[in-house]
């Protein structure tokens, strides 16, 4: 007698034991298709946010790998002392330049630091002395930043400080114009278009002398309020200076060749797996990255899909707990099913049918289960998926934000003033706290083939096993 009609008649004999098939496959197969959706919504999100967010991509010297290299020949221009470092150390904007012209980086900016001595024209804002009897010969100056755009900066990124007149610093800043802060400004009855004079910040051949002249093309205000007691002045807000590189490197002492010396220089990439070429880009434009290396922060990227990773890890172990414990416990179903069909299966055998038809039956009978269960769970998968991954990833974005939040209670150890540390505008991003989950062809196959591996395996391990006894034994022995 044909296998599959004897499947179709047990099948219809027996309505309870078809339905509980079917139910617990179908419980099984929704599970595992759900965990499916959430692994694919949440590769969709991360890869939408890879590319919306990219990653900062940050180049700046490493002394060890200079000492390494043997280039520190500690030879330094003309007008700055020599030092155990030398000229190999310098990073030239001009050679950032042609990395940030390569096409898998999106922005780049750079910065370079420096100092600057008040000069009879210019005063410092101090609202209180220091004490009596204090030095203060090293700290007594102006903190010079230079930046080649200012709007990237962290502080008028996330708005903590804001331009009140005049324009910022851009690429295009001639290297004598500064921006100065409001109280800076006031002290000095400064306003955009006059001219300041500043000292170089260097005391490597002893208190400067020389003057330098420069345009004021912005006033801007620091969010950072005084504190009524004495604060070194070149670590008070108030006396931060914004100029160009070749400006911050003027009057930081180092040398201008090349568009001036720069601290770091940062590559937002248009892919945070673009790294090796943009490290391609920079050897070709003539980087050491021995001396210069680059490495990737996507901590912006990280904060955005952090819960969501998560909660599709959770989702994919969940795939594998379910296939599995399903697995066992199907197995034991049909195990119990095959003993109490000992007698059915010895009058077959004992008629003549052949042993795999036999199990080809009773899989026939599992794998029609378990495709309506499937079907039954295609159609219903989706909003359990949605409403299940809602809930997790709350949970996930509520312990994300929470720990941001304590991170940046925590006393910022370069902070003179003891204050919170202020979050940059990476640690503000805000998580992915939605999934978009959606059916298609692609997570029909894979439950299916997932549904239809559970049933093969629930009935063979224990099939084949029952089967290894003869009619005789089958009919005459126990379980």
């Amino acid at each position: 007698m044909n296998l599959f009609k004897r499947a179709w008649w047990r099948l219809t004999g027996a309505p309870g034991r078809t339905l509980m098939l079917v139910g617990l496959f179908f419980v099984i197969c929704t599970l595992v298709l759900s965990g499916f959706l959430i692994q694919s919504a949440a590769a969709r999100a991360a890869d939408g946010a890879k590319k919306s967010v990219g990653a900062v991509a940050t180049m700046q010297l490493d002394v060890n790998g200079l000492l390494a290299s043997g280039k520190n020949d500690g030879r330094a221009p003309e007008g700055r002392q020599g030092g155990t470092i030398g000229t190999a150390g310098d990073l030239k904007r001009d050679l950032v330049d042609r990395i940030c012209a390569a096409s898998v980086v999106a922005d780049c900016n750079y910065t370079a630091d420096g100092a600057a001595f008040p000069t009879k024209t210019t005063r410092l804002h101090q609202p209180v002395p220091p004490p009596t009897g204090q030095d203060t010969t090293g700290t007594d100056l102006f903190k010079v930043d230079g930046v080649r755009k200012l709007d990237e900066v962290g502080a008028f990124r996330n708005g903590d400080s804001k331009l009140v007149a005049g324009k910022g610093i851009g690429p295009d800043t001639a290297k004598d114009e500064i921006v100065v802060e409001e109280r800076v400004a006031k002290a000095n009855k400064l306003k955009v278009g006059d001219k300041v004079k500043l000292k170089k910040g260097d005391l490597s051949n002893g208190m400067p002398t020389e003057e330098h002249e420069f345009t004021v093309i912005g006033v801007y205000r620091s969010g950072t309020p005084d504190t009524g007691q004495y604060v070194p002045a070149m670590m008070d807000p108030a006396n931060q200076v914004y100029a160009t590189i070749e400006g911050a490197s003027l009057l930081g002492g180092r040398t201008t060749d090349g568009g001036g010396t720069l601290k770091s220089a940062t590559f937002t990439l248009t892919d945070p797996d673009d790294l090796g070429a943009l490290k391609a880009a920079a050897e070709k434009a003539g980087a050491d990255l021995g001396i210069f290396p680059i490495s990737v922060n996507d901590k912006q990227y990280r904060a955005l899909v952090g819960p969501i990773t998560r909660t599709a890890d959770f989702a994919t172990v969940t795939v594998w707990l379910v296939a599995v414990a399903g697995t066992v416990i199907l197995a034991l179903v049909v195990a119990s099913g095959l003993r109490e069909r000992r007698g059915e299966l010895g009058i077959l055998l004992s008629l003549g049918e052949k042993k795999p038809k036999l199990l080809g039956q009773h899989l026939v009978e599992i794998v029609a289960c378990a495709v309506v269960a499937i079907g039954l769970a295609g159609a219903g998968s989706q909003f359990v998926s949605q409403a299940i991954g809602d809930q997790l990833l709350a949970g996930e974005v509520d312990s994300a934000r929470e720990q941001a939040a304590n991170e940046n209670l925590r006393p910022d150890p370069s902070d003179p003033n003891g204050l919170a540390r202020q979050g940059d505008d990476e640690a503000e991003s805000q998580p992915i706290d939605s999934l978009d989950v959606s059916l298609g062809p692609a997570d029909i196959a894979k439950v299916g083939a997932t549904g239809l591996g559970i049933a093969a395996l629930a009935t063979l391990i224990p099939g084949a096993r029952v089967l290894r006894l003869n009619p005789r034994d089958i009919l005459t022995k126990g379980d």
